[in-house]
Protein backbone atom coordinates (compact mmCIF):
# COMPACT_ATOMS: atom_id res chain seq x y z
CA UNK A 1 0.00 0.00 0.00
CA UNK A 2 3.02 2.17 0.77
CA UNK A 3 4.61 1.83 -2.28
CA UNK A 4 1.91 2.35 -4.62
CA UNK A 5 1.45 5.96 -2.60
CA UNK A 6 4.85 7.07 -3.01
CA UNK A 7 4.41 5.75 -6.80
CA UNK A 8 1.28 8.11 -7.28
CA UNK A 9 2.83 10.89 -5.79
CA UNK A 10 5.77 10.71 -7.51
CA UNK A 11 3.76 10.70 -10.68
CA UNK A 12 1.65 13.83 -9.59
CA UNK A 13 5.25 15.61 -8.43
CA UNK A 14 6.63 14.89 -11.84
CA UNK A 15 3.23 16.21 -13.76
CA UNK A 16 3.64 19.52 -11.97
CA UNK A 17 6.87 20.34 -12.77
CA UNK A 18 6.05 19.20 -16.74
CA UNK A 19 3.46 22.26 -16.64
CA UNK A 20 5.50 24.48 -14.54
CA UNK A 21 7.90 23.78 -17.15
CA UNK A 22 5.65 23.99 -19.95
CA UNK A 23 4.12 27.52 -18.38
CA UNK A 24 7.92 28.86 -18.52
CA UNK A 25 8.00 27.99 -22.21
CA UNK A 26 4.87 29.57 -22.95
CA UNK A 27 5.15 32.41 -21.72
CA UNK A 28 8.79 32.96 -23.32
CA UNK A 29 7.27 32.26 -26.61
CA UNK A 30 4.52 34.94 -25.61
CA UNK A 31 7.09 37.95 -24.89
CA UNK A 32 8.65 37.43 -28.50
CA UNK A 33 5.24 38.67 -29.90
CA UNK A 34 5.00 42.17 -30.27
CA UNK A 35 1.50 43.97 -31.32
CA UNK A 36 0.04 41.06 -32.06
CA UNK A 37 2.75 39.82 -34.60
CA UNK A 38 4.73 36.61 -33.17
CA UNK A 39 7.99 36.37 -33.49
CA UNK A 40 9.50 34.94 -36.82
CA UNK A 41 6.19 36.54 -39.00
CA UNK A 42 4.95 39.25 -41.34
CA UNK A 43 2.29 41.44 -39.78
CA UNK A 44 0.34 43.49 -41.77
CA UNK A 45 -2.76 45.82 -40.03
CA UNK A 46 -5.93 47.28 -41.03
CA UNK A 47 -5.93 51.23 -43.40
CA UNK A 48 -5.75 54.00 -41.41
CA UNK A 49 -4.90 51.70 -37.86
CA UNK A 50 -1.91 51.60 -36.73
CA UNK A 51 -1.14 49.07 -34.60
CA UNK A 52 -4.96 48.28 -34.34
CA UNK A 53 -4.80 47.38 -30.31
CA UNK A 54 -2.37 44.43 -31.45
CA UNK A 55 -4.99 42.58 -34.03
CA UNK A 56 -3.18 42.55 -37.50
CA UNK A 57 -5.58 41.59 -40.92
CA UNK A 58 -2.53 39.04 -41.99
CA UNK A 59 -0.10 37.09 -40.39
CA UNK A 60 2.56 35.33 -42.87
CA UNK A 61 4.92 32.54 -41.72
CA UNK A 62 6.87 30.62 -44.20
CA UNK A 63 8.41 32.32 -47.17
CA UNK A 64 6.78 32.65 -50.06
CA UNK A 65 4.14 35.06 -52.06
CA UNK A 66 0.94 35.82 -50.66
CA UNK A 67 -1.40 37.69 -53.21
CA UNK A 68 -3.74 40.63 -51.47
CA UNK A 69 -7.53 41.84 -52.19
CA UNK A 70 -8.85 44.60 -51.55
CA UNK A 71 -6.09 46.13 -49.68
CA UNK A 72 -6.11 50.09 -50.13
CA UNK A 73 -4.39 53.40 -48.62
CA UNK A 74 -2.34 53.43 -45.94
CA UNK A 75 -1.19 50.25 -43.50
CA UNK A 76 1.22 49.28 -41.26
CA UNK A 77 3.38 46.21 -42.25
CA UNK A 78 5.74 45.43 -39.54
CA UNK A 79 8.43 42.68 -40.46
CA UNK A 80 9.04 40.48 -36.91
CA UNK A 81 11.27 38.05 -38.60
CA UNK A 82 14.71 37.44 -37.99
CA UNK A 83 18.02 36.67 -39.56
CA UNK A 84 18.11 39.93 -42.26
CA UNK A 85 14.79 38.15 -43.36
CA UNK A 86 13.19 40.69 -45.84
CA UNK A 87 9.37 41.29 -46.66
CA UNK A 88 8.96 42.37 -50.24
CA UNK A 89 5.72 44.59 -51.11
CA UNK A 90 5.30 43.75 -54.89
CA UNK A 91 3.00 45.70 -57.22
CA UNK A 92 2.34 42.42 -59.13
CA UNK A 93 0.45 39.16 -58.37
CA UNK A 94 2.49 36.39 -57.21
CA UNK A 95 5.59 37.79 -55.72
CA UNK A 96 6.44 39.57 -59.01
CA UNK A 97 7.54 43.53 -59.64
CA UNK A 98 8.89 44.09 -56.21
CA UNK A 99 10.83 47.38 -55.88
CA UNK A 100 10.78 47.69 -52.30
CA UNK A 101 11.22 45.41 -49.45
CA UNK A 102 10.52 46.25 -45.49
CA UNK A 103 14.36 44.91 -43.28
CA UNK A 104 13.47 42.28 -40.45
CA UNK A 105 12.79 44.70 -37.04
CA UNK A 106 11.39 47.30 -38.95
CA UNK A 107 7.64 48.28 -39.57
CA UNK A 108 6.56 51.24 -41.74
CA UNK A 109 2.86 52.93 -42.89
CA UNK A 110 2.77 52.40 -47.08
CA UNK A 111 -0.07 53.23 -48.98
CA UNK A 112 -0.51 49.53 -50.19
CA UNK A 113 -3.52 50.70 -53.49
CA UNK A 114 -0.78 49.32 -55.80
CA UNK A 115 0.71 46.91 -53.85
CA UNK A 116 -0.71 43.21 -54.96
CA UNK A 117 1.36 40.66 -52.90
CA UNK A 118 3.81 40.15 -50.33
CA UNK A 119 6.65 38.15 -50.86
CA UNK A 120 8.99 36.84 -47.87
CA UNK A 121 12.58 35.84 -48.56
CA UNK A 122 15.49 34.77 -46.57
CA UNK A 123 16.78 37.96 -47.69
Amino acid sequence: MRSTKRIATAVVGTAASAALLLGTTATAAQAATYQGCPDGYVCLYPENAGWNGGNPSYKWYYYGSYNLSNQYGTHRIYNNQTGGARAWLCNGWNGTDCPVYQPAGTYSDTNFTPINSVKLTAN
